[in-house]
């Protein structure tokens, strides 16, 4: 096997290396006043996050909590979108609001390139990036989407009711990711613990979360051992190899950059289709129409996404400030909620309601400023594949039991038990 000595170590000696953040008190349980004490891990908070947030911007529309170390929840649109576009004052050197910071010192890097990075160095780490989601890179990978959608349905053949967030939603993305990080596609379960245990561990105790974090690493590391003595035409051996101001990529960049596409690109287009199918199966008005015109699918999709837009990213201040009226601290958490914004009123009319032909939908759903997801061109694919392929085949289906739908709770929201009843 060709040997890489900046792979050389694994990835809790590297960690050793890294400077200590600080860990806070993990505060759980029921929340006594939304204003005051917001949770997003909490159970309430993953069945309905809407009617908490609409309550949030007529009251209070910049809440605070003292859980997780103290933070800030903006509600308002034009506050998402003004400390998404601020990096003067506002860092993404962490990006899961949890009860531990990383030190000052890992910015301007962060520990998932480029979503966890700071300016200027985020510019080149997502440039690095760019040609493997451009849209004709992306459809080159739609046969084989749409291919693998044909296979998932021929699976349910006969079944009454199924789960479309397990039994579909979920291997679509995963499927994809693989392909294009060179990972074998039947590990796919272990994806889904990963993803489980980074978005939704963050109130476990430190030692367990470690745990977890680490069989995630552990994991990107064989695969890039295995990539460095098997090099193929991936993401995985591109990113092995490409140079970046004359040098090749840190080891904790590599594999920081791959846990980002492998838990950001499977966990927001498993939301995304699974919200989707939701809505559908619960409005049959909705679903009738496009059926009867699939040529009205994409704009469909777009108020899809704005109205059950998956991702809430999060931010540090980076000092003591007064903003809008808040007196912010270092190290504050900003809950960014993406999904609050995009049913802002003041940002869009009809803001509550679902509009399958809104014409005009300059949603956030992929964010707002210089992190704006980087595979939108990818996201936007499978989940229209994914849905035409369900509604090309499965017309006519409904909520088998609406109380037995389940939601991810953390900063991404989807479903994750969906029970439909085909026909």
């Amino acid at each position: 096997m060709t040997v890489d000595d900046r792979f050389s170590r694994d990835f809790q000696e590297m960690r050793a290396d890294r400077p200590i953040g600080t860990r806070n008190e993990i505060v759980t349980g029921p929340v006594s006043d939304w204003a005051t004490d917001f949770s997003h891990t909490e159970s309430e908070w993953a069945a309905d996050p809407y009617r908490i947030q609409d309550e949030l911007r007529q009251r209070c529309p910049i809440a605070h909590t003292e859980r997780f170390g103290g933070g800030w929840l903006p509600t308002r649109y034009e506050d998402v979108a003004a400390i998404a576009y601020d990096t003067d004052r506002f860092s993404s050197r962490a990006i899961i609001m949890g009860n531990f910071r990383p030190p000052p010192e890992l910015a301007p890097i962060g520990g998932s390139p480029p979503i966890s990075s700071d300016p200027p160095f985020h510019h080149h780490a997502r440039k690095l990036l760019l040609p493997a989601f451009t849209k004709h890179a992306v459809a080159r990978r739609e046969a084989a989407t749409r291919a693998f959608c044909h296979a998932l349905i021929d699976a349910l053949e006969g079944e009454d009711v199924v789960d479309a967030a397990r039994d579909y939603a979920q291997h679509i993305p995963m499927r994809v990711i693989a392909d294009m990080l060179g990972f074998p596609p039947e590990d796919g379960p272990r994806f889904r613990a990963f993803i489980e245990g980074v978005l939704e561990g963050v109130n476990l105790p430190p030692d367990e979360r470690l745990g977890r974090m680490d069989n995630l690493f552990d994991y990107l590391l064989a695969q890039i051992h295995d990539h460095v003595g098997n090099p193929r035409d991936d993401l995985t051996t591109y990113l092995i190899n490409v140079e970046f101001g004359g040098q090749k990529l840190s080891s904790s960049h590599v594999a920081g950059t791959m846990a980002l596409l492998l838990i950001a690109g499977i966990d927001t287009t498993w939301s995304a289709i699974g919200a989707s199918l939701w809505h559908l199966a619960k409005t049959p008005a909705d679903r009738e129409r496009l059926v009867a015109d699939p040529g009205l699918l994409p704009t469909a999709m777009e108020e899809l996404l704005r109205a059950y837009a998956p991702v809430t990213m999060a931010r540090l201040v980076k000092e003591d400030m007064s903003w809008n009226g808040v007196d912010m601290k270092a190290d504050d958490w900003i809950l960014l909620s993406f999904p609050a914004a995009n049913r802002d009123p003041a940002q869009f009319d009809r803001a509550g309601e679902v509009v399958i032909d809104r014409e005009v939908n300059r949603h956030a759903a992929f964010g707002l400023g210089i992190h704006r997801c980087v595979g939108s061109h990818l996201a936007r694919m499978e989940l229209r594949v994914a849905l035409e392929v369900w509604l090309e085949r499965i017309p006519d289906f409904g909520l088998a039991d609406p109380a037995a739908v389940t939601w991810a709770s953390g900063q991404v929201r989807g479903p994750r038990t969906l029970p439909l009843r085909i026909g």
